[in-house]
Parts: structure tokens; sequence; C-alpha cells
């Protein structure tokens, strides 16, 4: 089947960066669903796998953690679904990517794709919203209930990207003041779309912002870009007894001490965790994605497509790479298969 791949980790501008390559058709396992992948759509985690780095794969290294189509075949296990079955999801870091005719998923990270959403509005939406779900309501423990969370407030770094755009739609669904951080006139107005009751820059430092906007202090910060940049700057910010989540990784040490005074509860996201380590509540995701379609099906919440491309070709995919890369993408980036 048809394919878009890696051999060698390169720049994007490098035409073998990318290529379209042929690779057996999977069959599934006991609670596998093969999956006919009709659109996907590009994430922060593409970039970074595929990124610059001393190794050469033997067989195409296949990308793309965010996925709709239609169910083909299932395993001998499956109960959740059946062929015909139209479905979303972001799979599992720990096996091949979707980018590629065919893909296969365990139907426990996997739901029903929204009835009114298209398969490009639906693939925009998976590794986002199980990211901005756990990171507010699991790592965070905000109440999903309005009247728990009244006179409570957020902060949401890099609200315009793609976990922001969800995260911000949330945040303000659960009914908590939420501000987000827009470093142009187009994300400012894209934030406030979707969410945020006032935005900030962050390009400067988040308290006498928040000062400036009646908040002394934030109760909970959901960090999406640049943790070691921010941190000092979240210290301040946060309240005593305050949560912040991170889904960034640090390139250097933190001086955790600064969490003490306040004692400050830091935590980190990752949505991979309970793919990659099959754990025992996996199935978490699938009900997250459920809850979610439900939501976007009844206008609550609103998919975070602003582009698409087409078709999944490595021409293609090296666009949508670069424009991401760019760091100046609003929302989401899809590719549709185009048939």
């Amino acid at each position: 089947m048809k394919a878009v791949g890696l051999y060698k980790y390169l720049p994007i501008d490098n035409p073998e960066s990318l290529l379209d390559v042929d690779i057996d058709k999977p069959s599934p396992g006991k609670r596998d669903l093969l999956v006919k992948v009709k659109a996907i759509s590009v994430n922060p985690v593409d970039t970074k796998v595929r990124s610059p780095k001393n190794a050469l794969e033997k067989e195409p290294k296949i990308l793309g953690w965010d996925v709709s189509g239609i169910v083909e075949e299932t395993g001998s296990g499956v109960s959740m679904f059946k062929a015909g079955d139209e479905i979303y999801y972001a799979g599992s870091i720990g096996r091949p990517g979707g980018n590629s005719e065919f893909h296969l998923v365990d139907e426990r990270i996997a739901a029903h794709k929204p009835k009114t959403f298209s398969f490009e509005e639906a693939a925009a939406m998976p590794l986002t919203s199980l990211t901005a779900w756990e990171g507010l309501f699991e790592r965070l423990g905000i109440a999903t209930k309005k009247d728990e969370n009244e006179g409570r407030s957020i902060l949401i770094i890099g609200a315009a990207g793609g976990v922001g755009s969800i995260a911000l739609q949330l945040a303000s669904w659960a009914g908590l003041t939420v501000v987000g951080t827009a470093s142009r006139a187009e994300t400012e107005v894209w934030a406030k779309k979707h969410g945020a009751d006032y935005t900030i820059s962050h390009y400067a430092d988040f308290l006498p912002q928040l000062n400036k906007i009646g908040l002394s202090e934030v109760d909970y910060i959901f960090c999406l870009n640049s943790t070691d940049q921010h941190w000092e700057r979240m210290m301040e910010a946060i309240a005593p007894q305050g949560k912040i989540c991170s889904i960034v990784e640090t390139k250097t040490p933190l001086n955790i001490s600064l969490l003490q005074q306040k004692s400050v509860t830091f935590v980190m996201e990752f949505m991979f965790t309970r793919s990659l380590f099959e754990t025992k509540d996996m199935k978490r995701q699938h009900e997250i994605l459920t809850e979610m379609a439900h939501m976007f099906d009844e206008g609550i919440l609103k998919t975070t497509l602003t582009e698409t491309l087409q078709p999944i070709h490595a021409e293609t995919m090296r666009d949508a790479h670069s424009k991401l890369e760019s760091g100046k993408t609003i929302g989401k980036v899809v590719v549709s298969r185009n048939e």
C-alpha cells in the first residue's frame, strides 16, 4: 500500500525528508481496527520525530498521529466497532503512524467520529482534544461543572495553537475565567473567538499584564509553549496552592524550589502515555473522544481546522510540516486523501 515515510532524519526542505513509499498492508491484531485512512493532521510530535538526527531506518518510518477514516476490518477481540464505522483517533506513538492508505489502531483509543463533521474536520481534533482534556481535567484536576469553578481562572500559554485552540473552548465551557497568550493581532482574535476572556503577550512578564486586566494571580496555568522560557513567569503568576501543567519537555534544568513557597503543584501531560504503556485505564481515551464527539455534534465545541491540503503524498506532507515549523500556524493543518 502507499504511504509517506522516511529513512533519514533531515530538514524539511530536503526532498528526502519525507518520501512516497510502498509498504505491506497490515493485518489487525486481536483488539485492532484496520482503518482506511481518509484524512490526517500534523502536530508538533510529527516534526519532533522527523527532526534532523544521526539515525538511519532500514524500513520506512511512518509518521502521523491524528486520523479519521473508515473501519475496513476488525480483530477477533474487537467489541466496540464494526466494518463501515467512521472513526477518529490519535493512535500510539509506539506503533507506525497513519500517513498511509490503511492503518492499525487499538479500539480502546478510538471513537466514532462526530456525525456532523467531515473527515477533515474530525482529523484535526483527536490528539489535541485528548491532550487538552487530560491536561485540564485529569492532570490539573479542574472540575467539569461550572458552579465548582466560580471565581477560578486559568492562563493558557500558546492559546492559538492546536492544543490551545481546544483547551480555550474546554476551559470556557467549564466556567473558568480564561486568559490566553497571543503574539499577533490575528492570534488575539482567534483566541477570543475560541473562548479567551482576555489575551496577553507571552513575550513579556505575565503578572503585570494580569494585573492590568484585574487579576492578581491565576489558579491554573496550562503551558503549551516553552516551559523553560516561561518557568519564572509562571511562578510569579500562579496563585498559592495553584497548579501548573505543561506539555512541553524542558531543554535545561529547572529550579523546582520555586514551587515550594506557594506549595504549587507541577505536572506534565503526554497524550501517548496510556497507549504507549497500555495502562489499565487505556479505554479512557475512547471515552473522552466519545464524549467530545457528542460536544462537537451539539455545537458546544467546534473543530479547529484552519487549512486543508491534499492529497496524502510526500510533497504535500512536506508542505504541512513546513507550515507547522514556521511557528505561525493557527489552529490545525489537515491533509486529505482526496478520493
